[in-house]
């Protein structure tokens, strides 16, 4: 091998090795990039427990805000998926519970997770759920069907121009994904 082809490999060798490190360092700086991200936006806040009046909020019985349940599986998900009602109305400040309903469609076991969305986005860090089945991986049987509640609170401070806050569930199959 000439001298010249040796420089031209080393060379390229290093760029190689250069680019590895770059692509890297980008693949380890997404998850703060995503969380900044996150915070200007203010999409896909951290559930957080209410605790104000030792964890309970002051109802604001003058005030009345729709609650609209969507639901909706991954196409690939076999799962029949519903909420008990469209929508409810709520006071701001009291606890409500909704149910929503899932069954397996098929005849094996599936792992599934539903994955929340709040819509406006900005009015999703006064949406507080206490408990909600999109916590955790969902475990189906066989044709195997389940009752799953929400329990949540809209925060009193919610601003006055919310009228409507709509919560929509995507569920996603992950059957063959692996917990780390």
């Amino acid at each position: 091998m000439s001298e010249e082809l040796a420089r031209k490999n080393t060379k390229l060798v290093k760029k190689l090795v250069l680019i590895a490190l770059l692509m890297f360092g980008f693949g380890y700086a997404l998850v703060p990039l995503y969380n900044v991200l996150c915070d200007i936006t203010g999409q896909n806040i951290k559930v957080q427990n209410a605790v104000e009046n030792n964890g309970e909020f002051v109802v604001d019985e003058s005030r009345e805000i729709r609650v609209e349940f969507i639901t909706s599986v991954n196409a690939a998900t076999p799962l029949s998926f519903s909420a008990e009602t469209s929508s409810i109305k709520v006071h701001p400040g009291q606890y409500y519970t909704v149910n929503f309903y899932a069954k397996n469609k098929t005849g094996i076991n599936l792992k599934a997770q539903a994955i929340p969305s709040i819509t406006p986005g900005l009015a999703e860090q006064f949406f507080k759920k206490i408990q909600c089945f999109c916590f955790t991986t969902q475990t189906f049987a066989p044709n195997e069907e389940k009752t799953m509640p929400v329990r949540f609170a809209v925060d009193p401070k919610l601003p006055e121009r919310y009228k409507t806050i709509t919560l929509s569930y995507t569920f996603f199959d992950r059957t063959n994904i692996t917990e780390d």
